[in-house]
Order: C-alpha cells, then sequence, then structure tokens
C-alpha cells in the first residue's frame, strides 16, 4: 500500500564529474582550496572485498555554504575528488528534513533564492579549482566544460518493521516519478514505471539501491551509503572521460583527414603520422587506467551497484565506440605508414636502377 504523505528525512546528493586535464599529477597536490587533500578509500564492511583492489584518488572537504531555499535556510556541504586520469568530481549534500517524494521532484535542480541555481554555483567551484590545479595538470582544458551530472536522493532507514524491498514495491509509482522528474506519478504507465525502478540492490532488508540513468534512490546510512555514492562518482566519473575522449578522438580524426587533404609533400605526412602515433598511444593508454579505476572481484554488493550503473550508463556502448575510433585511427596510421613505406620502396628501386645504370656505364667507358 502507497504511503501517499509519508515524509523522510535524509540529503540530496549531486555528483558533477569533469574532464580538466589529459593527466593530474596527485603527487604534487596536497592541498586545494586551502583544504587538504588525502587518499580517499572505501570502509570494511562485510559487503566489500577484504583487500583493498579500487582506485583511490585523492579526497577533501570544502567550506560549508549557507544558502536560502524556498525561503528556508539549508547548508550545502561540498566534496571534491580529483582523479589522475585527468578529472575532478564535486559531491554537494543537501540535507532535508519531512520531506514528501513528490516534493523531492522540486530537488533535482534546485534554484536558490539568490537566483543561482546549483549547477551555476558548482561550474563556478570547478572554474577555481581548475585555477588552482592547472599547474599540476598534463594538457588542461582551456576552460571548464559540461560536466556529468548525477543525483541521488539518500533517505534514511525506514523507522518502523518495513522491509525496504516491501517499500519500494508499494511506491513503485512515486520512486519512479521521482526518478525520471514527473509530478504525477499517476501519468506513467505501468510499463515505465517497472522499467525505471527495475534495477536495484539490496544487502539487508533496511536498505534498497534503484538507479536511473540521471539518478537513484538509496534507502542506507553511514558508512555503507559513503560506499555507494563513491562507486556512484566512478561510474560517473567514467562516463565524463568516455564522452570526453570520444570528442577528443572525433577531433584528431578531423584533423588528421583534413591535413591529409591539404598536405604537400612527405614532410606533412611525416607529420600527420607523428600526430597520429602520438594520439593513439595517448588514448589507449588513459582508457586503460580508466577502465582500472573500477576492479570488482567476485560478487560483491558494490559491484552489483555497479553493474546496474555501468548498463543504465550505456558504458559498454561508450568503451566499443571509443575503441572503434581507436580502430580507425590505427587503420588510418596504418595506410600512412604503408604509403610510407610504399615510397622509401620505390625510391629504393630507383636507386638499385641508378646504380645499375652507373655501374653499367662505367663498364663501356672502361672498354
Amino acid at each position: 500500500m502507497t504511503h501517499a504523505h509519508e515524509v523522510y528525512d535524509g540529503r540530496a546528493v549531486y555528483i558533477y564529474a569533469y574532464d580538466i586535464a589529459y593527466e593530474i599529477n596527485l603527487e604534487q597536490v596536497g592541498f586545494l582550496l586551502s583544504k587538504p587533500l588525502q587518499e580517499y578509500a572505501i570502509g570494511p564492511s562485510k559487503r566489500n572485498p577484504k583487500y583493498y583492489f579500487f582506485y583511490r584518488p585523492k579526497f577533501c572537504r570544502l567550506s560549508d555554504e549557507k544558502c536560502l531555499l524556498y525561503g528556508q535556510p539549508v547548508i550545502l556541504y561540498w566534496d571534491v575528488k580529483v582523479f589522475s586520469v585527468g578529472a575532478i568530481s564535486i559531491e554537494v549534500s543537501l540535507p532535508f528534513v519531512g520531506v514528501s517524494l513528490h516534493e523531492l521532484v522540486g530537488y533535482h535542480d534546485p534554484i536558490f533564492d539568490d537566483k543561482m541555481s546549483l549547477e551555476m554555483k558548482v561550474q563556478k567551484q570547478a572554474e577555481m579549482i581548475l585555477a588552482e590545479l592547472r599547474s599540476m595538470c598534463v594538457n588542461p582544458v582551456d576552460a571548464i566544460g559540461q560536466s556529468e551530472a548525477y543525483t541521488v536522493f539518500c533517505l534514511n532507514r525506514l523507522s518502523d518493521n518495513r522491509k525496504a524491498e516491501g517499500w519500494l514495491k508499494d511506491n513503485k509509482r512515486a520512486v519512479a516519478a521521482l526518478l525520471v522528474e514527473e509530478d504525477d506519478p499517476e501519468l506513467l504507465s505501468d510499463q515505465e514505471a517497472s522499467e525505471t525502478v527495475g534495477r536495484y540492490a539490496s544487502y539487508y532488508d533496511k536498505d534498497v539501491v534503484v538507479v536511473d540513468w540521471d539518478a537513484a534512490v538509496v534507502i542506507d546510512e553511514g558508512e555503507s551509503l559513503e560506499d555507494i555514492l563513491h562507486i556512484m562518482e566512478l561510474a560517473n566519473v567514467q562516463l565524463a572521460e568516455l564522452a570526453a575522449y570520444d570528442r577528443i578522438l572525433d577531433e584528431s580524426l578531423q584533423n588528421a583527414y583534413r591535413d591529409l587533404s591539404r598536405r604537400q609533400g612527405r614532410v606533412s605526412g611525416k607529420r600527420i603520422r607523428g600526430r597520429l602515433r602520438e594520439i593513439r598511444v595517448d588514448m589507449t593508454r588513459i582508457t586503460d587506467e580508466l577502465t582500472n579505476i573500477t576492479k570488482f572481484f567476485g560478487d560483491w554488493y558494490l559491484a552489483k551497484v555497479y553493474e546496474h550503473l555501468f548498463d543504465r550508463f550505456h558504458l559498454s556502448q561508450w568503451h566499443h565506440v571509443v575503441s572503434e575510433k581507436l580502430r580507425v585511427l590505427g587503420d588510418f596510421y596504418g595506410l600512412l605508414q604503408q604509403e610510407r613505406n610504399n615510397l622509401w620502396m620505390m625510391i629504393l628501386e630507383a636507386t638499385i636502377v641508378l646504380l645499375f645504370i652507373l655501374d653499367l656505364l662505367l663498364l663501356l667507358w672502361g672498354h
């Protein structure tokens, strides 16, 4: 049975991932916006592996920010993670008390009383972070670009004896409407509601994680909730980086085609080959590092959560697109290399012929 007027305590967590550089030297990063950076690690629990196989970014907590939202004072809690693959992830937490699932729909992208949206605030923070990290970056971007954003509605564990999976079944439409930003849950079809909440994971009776393509609902608390949020951050960073690599490869291929059509002589061809070789090596290495920021072994709970995110974000398709463009780039480089080899073969054959003619002339001259 759906509890239409039921209210919840918890927090909305907004995760923004930005690609800011080709690579970030984490060893040189000790402070960020005057706050100390430390290595981030997930906590040990029954649901996680005994030994830590996960990628460890650097983490810091920025100063809290007091704001007015719908006339009520709220506090924004800011966390930042820095990844060596050239990405940063900004996590903003907005606590709420006594809010219904319907009211939470308005929390997807809140606009504060100062007329600034959360995205604008995060963009401003990201620009300051880029300015501070620029000297530690390899090939930093000129300016902060589009982010990959993900919203997580974290509800405190149910106070009564209800099981989380039972709660999800009873509130399927309301949860689906929250995830897809639909004001009226009754407008959703049964198929859409079932599809939206269909990918969920639960370990204990009191916890559940429901993931969709740009938002999630989590009932959990404490350290285990932080681990789940970290996994969501990793998947979001992967999506942001894959999208950035896709843009780089598109631009590289277009430049290569244009340069090849305009090139004059062998020197330009050599320059194009050198550039393609460099891009291939860089993209292959970075893609491998990006894949390795999440290493799962066995049937762990966090691995299940990540698997649902991997599917919702279509990361396999993104990996396929990037790999295919790397293959095209490799074929293009191979054609240019073959062209170069053919040129040298022609030069070699012409040299042999000339030497033969010279030898013949010397022989005739001797007689």
